[in-house]
C-alpha cells in the first residue's frame, strides 16, 4: 500500500448527487477531472441521518477506478471494517469518538490493507489525534457538525487546521489533512491557506449548476493562491 501523496484535491461527495443517477453523476465528475470520490456513511445514531452502507460503497466501486474516500459517521465502526473493504474502501476513516480503542482501530483498518484516518467533530480537541497520529495517513477535520449536507462553514475550523498542519510537521506524519463541511468558492482558498489537502465538497459540487463547471470552477480555485 503506497503512501498517501500531500496535493490539493477536491473529494467529490456523493451523498449530494442524484441517487436517481448515481452512475451518471459519478462518471460526469471524473471526466471534469476528479481523483478521489468521498463516500459519507451514516447510521442514524452517530448522527441523525442514514445515508447508505458497503452495498453502495461496493455499487460505486463497480463504476470507477478512483480510490474510494470512505468516511464512517457510525457507532461501533470496529464491527465493519472487514465489510467496507471487501466493498472497495481504499482510505476508511473512522471518528475519534466513536472508537473505544482507537490505536486497535487504526491497526487493525491497515491490516485490512487500507489507509488509516481519523476524524474530529468541531467540538472535539486535536489532542484526540495526538498519540495516534504518527500511524495516521489522514485526519479529517469535520468544519460542521456531521449529519446532514448543505451547512455552513465553522469559521473557528480555520485555525484547528493550523495548529493540526504544525502538530503534523513536529511529529514528521505523512498524515494528509482533510476538511468536510460548508466547502465552496467562498471557502476553499482559506482552507488551502490553512493547511488542507483534501478538500470534501457535495453541495458545491453536485447542487444548483452544471456538476462539471462546478467543479472545474473549485478545481480552478486550488491552483490559485490568495
Amino acid at each position: 500500500m503506497s503512501p498517501l501523496k500531500k496535493e490539493l484535491l477536491i473529494a467529490p461527495s456523493i451523498l449530494s448527487a442524484n441517487f436517481a443517477a448515481l452512475g451518471d453523476n459519478i462518471t460526469r465528475v471524473e471526466a471534469a477531472g476528479a481523483r478521489i470520490i468521498h463516500l459519507d456513511v451514516m447510521d442514524g445514531h452517530f448522527v441523525p441521518n442514514i445515508s447508505f452502507g458497503p452495498g453502495v460503497v461496493k455499487a460505486v466501486n463497480g463504476i470507477t477506478q478512483l480510490p474510494l474516500d470512505t468516511h464512517l459517521m457510525i457507532e461501533k465502526p470496529d464491527r465493519y471494517l472487514e465489510a467496507f473493504r471487501d466493498a472497495g474502501a481504499d482510505i476508511l476513516t473512522v471518528h475519534a469518538e466513536a472508537c473505544t480503542h482507537l490505536h486497535r482501530t487504526i491497526s487493525r483498518i491497515k491490516e485490512l490493507g487500507m489507509h488509516a484516518g481519523v476524524s474530529l467533530n468541531p467540538a472535539t480537541s486535536l489532542t484526540a489525534v495526538e498519540e495516534v497520529l504518527p500511524m495516521l495517513d489522514l485526519v479529517l477535520i469535520m468544519s460542521v457538525n456531521p449529519g446532514f449536507g448543505g451547512q455552513q462553514f465553522i469559521p473557528s475550523s480555520i485555525q484547528k487546521i493550523r495548529t493540526l498542519a504544525m502538530m503534523i510537521d513536529d511529529c514528521r506524519s505523512g498524515a494528509m489533512i482533510e476538511v468536510d463541511g460548508g466547502i465552496d468558492a467562498s471557502t476553499i482558498q482559506s482552507v488551502i491557506g490553512a493547511g488542507a489537502h483534501y478538500l470534501v465538497a457535495g453541495n458545491a459540487v453536485f447542487g444548483n449548476g452544471n456538476i462539471e463547471t462546478n467543479f472545474s470552477h473549485l478545481h480552478s480555485l486550488t491552483l490559485t493562491r490568495t
